[in-house]
Order: structure tokens, then sequence, then C-alpha cells
């Protein structure tokens, strides 16, 4: 039987790859040793990419030697951002319920255990922070992580939910029994609600996107202050976003 074996320079790509993936928002910076530890490489080999990776403004070393992502990275993401197909269709959409609500929206998408920002519209009812493009947050703790996770196949959605779920504000869930309860019942309406899960004061509404093979790909979500969004308001929004998402899953191919 033939062995398969990797192409010549695969192996540095995979270790420059890896190199690249733990500059997290949580953790920018890095220095030598730490990072060499992290990717469980030796320090040499860890310099080695470094360098290669610096000469082509991948990483940036900083006065105190340590490292951070440097601008081509960011023209790559952005770069990425853009060319997003489910971001070209879904923009349309998101400025007209901005429009509509006066609230901010937003596209996301799952990477691992998180939620990951890749589009937004301002609303002009907008008052608190607002998350840069790129942003991560932990599935369980947003309305579009809990859109996504009710509609993925059960192991790949337990597998998520067996992971550390640490509290994030006095209102977020860390029970992964009473979170599939709740994804049950997301299941049913359709949409899923963030009551201050992720920041204290914000509600979020959100419904999941859909390709042309079923699966889940994303999510829409429409947030403001919890003095806004209240029960009947709320459920509206709900209802809402799901038509939208409906709407979206359609102009991707989605067939119901």
């Amino acid at each position: 039987m033939t062995q398969t074996r990797p192409y010549p320079g695969t192996q540095a790509v995979l270790r420059a790859f890896s190199v690249l993936k733990v500059f997290t928002d949580e953790r920018p910076f890095w220095g030598l040793t730490e990072l060499a530890k992290e990717v469980e490489l030796n320090k040499t080999t860890t310099f080695r990419l470094l360098t290669a990776l610096e000469s082509e403004g991948m990483v940036v070393r900083n006065r105190d030697e340590t490292y951070r992502l440097g601008p081509e990275a960011v023209v790559l993401g952005g770069r990425a951002i853009r060319q997003n197909d489910v971001r070209r269709v879904t923009r349309p959409y998101l400025e007209q319920l901005a429009e509509e609500t006066g609230e901010t929206t937003s596209l996301d998408v799952l990477v691992d255990e998180d939620v990951l920002l890749i589009d937004e519209v301002i609303g002009p009812r907008l008052t608190g922070s607002i998350s840069s493009l790129g942003t991560r947050h932990p599935a369980y703790a947003t309305a579009s992580g809990k859109a996504i996770l009710a509609f993925l196949p059960e192991i790949k959605r337990n597998a998520i939910l067996q992971q550390p779920l640490p509290t994030i504000t006095s209102t977020t869930i860390t029970s992964p029994e009473q979170l599939k309860k709740q994804l049950a019942t997301i299941r049913e309406l359709g949409f899923a609600i963030n009551q201050e899960e992720l920041e204290e004061g914000l509600v979020v509404v959100a419904a999941p996107l859909y390709n042309h093979d079923r699966e889940v790909i994303g999510a829409i979500s429409l947030g403001g202050t919890s003095l806004r969004f209240t029960p009947e308001r709320i459920a509206e929004m709900g209802v809402l976003i799901r038509k939208t998402a409906v709407e979206i899953s359609q102009k991707l191919g989605y067939r119901a």
C-alpha cells in the first residue's frame, strides 16, 4: 500500500501557521520562549519562523522583544473578510435592519468554540462599546453563537459544550445541561436571545444562516440596550431577524 507523504516544505508552512494562530485578542503579544512552548517547538526553530514571518510583514518585533501581528497580516485578514461571499450577500440586509430598527446589526461565523465578527452595521441608537471586525467571543455567551450551536450536528454541538464555560457576567449560562435546554427552545423559535450574558446592559437577538447544503454557516444578529429591548420588543425583533435570516439563506441557495 502506498503511503501518503507530505509535499516538501509542508511542515514549515504548517509550523508558520501554528505560530500565527497563537496571536489572539486575549493574547496579542508573545515572547520567544513562551511562544515556542505554546506551539511545542524549540526556540531555534521558532525564532527562524518568526524571522521569516517578520521579513514578510506578517509579524512585528516590539522594542521589548515581544512579537505581534504585522501589517501584512492585517491586510490579508481584511481582504479575506471583504471577499467572503456570505458577507457580500448579507451586507444589504444588515444595513436595512439597522435603518429600520435603529439598532446595531452584525454577521458572525463559528470558529472553533467562538463566533467571529466578520461584518457590522452600527445603528444610530448605539450606546456603549462596539467590537472590531475579527473580534471573537465565546459562542455559548452570544446570541449568534447560540443560534449557530442550536442547529449544528449534535456531536459537534456537544463537543463545544464540553469545553470550559467560564462566567462572563452575572447572567452568563455556564451549565451545559441548561444550555442544551435553551438550544432546544431556540430550535423551536428559530431565533436566539442573549440577555446581558456577554455584556451588562446589552440584549441581542440572532438567527442562523444556511447554505445550499442546508448546513448552518453563520448567524445575523440585532442588538441594543436592555432599556429598549423590552420582552415585547425582543419578540418583535426575534421574528424580524428570523425572517431576514431566511431571506439571506435563500439568496445563498438554501431551500427548506
